[in-house]
């Protein structure tokens, strides 16, 4: 072969390359979940396995991270396509929180769907004579790690209650896990947990000692100035021991990009996401509350114009 005849070859191949960049290199969409015990990697295992089933020259990652704070720094920087988030995170992320873990307002992230909410479940001992919210005045408790979502969550619910860290006996700044085990061994009197109803760790908390689910009533719920905080129910029997229905605060979880990513990919995202939702259900439970009617309630971010164009398509949005 002569050497002119090689450098045809090279620019007919660089110029087919060029017209399909697919051909070059798959493109790449990283999954943002959280820890491996958490719905959000099952959900974002299934929703991975889906995009990359549904959508050509694109192969998927699906990454385990710390939750929600985590993922939308990781979002602001690029490091990621789509995520799962906890609206009031998603919320304080917007405006910019540095107590939440946010220096300055991300203006980059864009909304693709409002998903399930969490139910946040305040658990005492039964014996500790905690009944409601007031009677945790005096006692024992422990809030989740220092400015994670869920201690954020205590200090919001604490205050529209009328109470302050300075009113309990204690406040331990420990993971769920931790917290429980400190409840089984009467060091602590109460703690909370944000998941859905029937979530493992409380049932097994139920199984080993007898527990109250503390009612969070609507008045104090109304006192929150933010729309991610909504009124949900923990059925009667969800927990041994529990009875009757009780009353909690919810809060919404999104399903979140960054304004980087193509109108196209999220527009193919978004038909993945609703198109599989019985794949996501099957993966966890939290994914059979996932109603495609909520999808753009209370979304705190700008909606991106891919997601956008698929619920003007199903008629969601004019």
């Amino acid at each position: 072969m002569v050497p002119k005849q090689r450098l045809s070859i090279v620019v007919m191949l660089f110029l087919l390359l060029a017209a399909h960049p697919t051909l070059a290199a798959e493109a790449i969409i990283n999954v943002l979940t959280g820890g491996g015990s958490s719905a959000y990697y099952p959900l974002g295992t299934a929703l991975g396995n889906a995009i990359g089933k549904s959508m050509p020259g694109v192969k998927t990652s699906v990454q385990t991270t710390k939750g929600s704070v985590e993922n939308l720094n990781m979002l602001e920087a690029g490091r990621g396509e789509v995520a799962f988030a906890l609206g009031d995170s998603l919320s304080d992320a917007w405006k910019g929180s540095e107590d939440a873990g946010f220096k300055a307002p991300f203006r980059k992230l864009r909304g693709i769907a409002a998903i399930y909410p969490s139910h946040i479940q305040i658990v005492a001992r039964a014996d500790s004579g905690i009944k409601v919210l007031a009677d945790l005045k005096g006692k024992r408790i422990s809030v989740g790690a220092p400015k994670s979502p869920i201690e954020l969550n205590a200090r919001t619910i604490f205050k529209a209650a009328g109470l302050a860290y300075k009113d309990f006996a204690k406040v331990e700044f420990l993971p769920f896990g931790e917290s429980v085990e400190l409840i089984k061994d009467r060091q602590i009197d109460a703690t909370l947990q944000s998941a859905a109803p029937g979530v493992s760790g409380l049932r097994d908390l139920a199984a080993s000692v007898d527990i109250v689910v503390v009612p969070i009533p609507p008045e104090v719920i109304q006192k929150i100035d933010d729309s991610v905080y909504l009124p949900a129910t923990i059925p009667a029997n969800t927990y041994r021991g529990q009875s009757t229905d009780v009353p909690v605060i919810a809060v919404q979880n999104y399903l979140v990009t960054h304004e980087g990513v193509s109108d196209d990919t999220v527009y193919g995202m978004t038909k993945v996401f609703w198109t599989y939702l019985d794949a996501l259900a099957a993966a966890h439970s939290a994914g059979k509350a996932i109603d495609l009617k909520r999808a753009v309630e209370g979304m705190p971010v700008p909606l991106h114009p891919g997601a956008e164009k698929y619920y003007k398509e199903v008629g969601l949005i004019k």
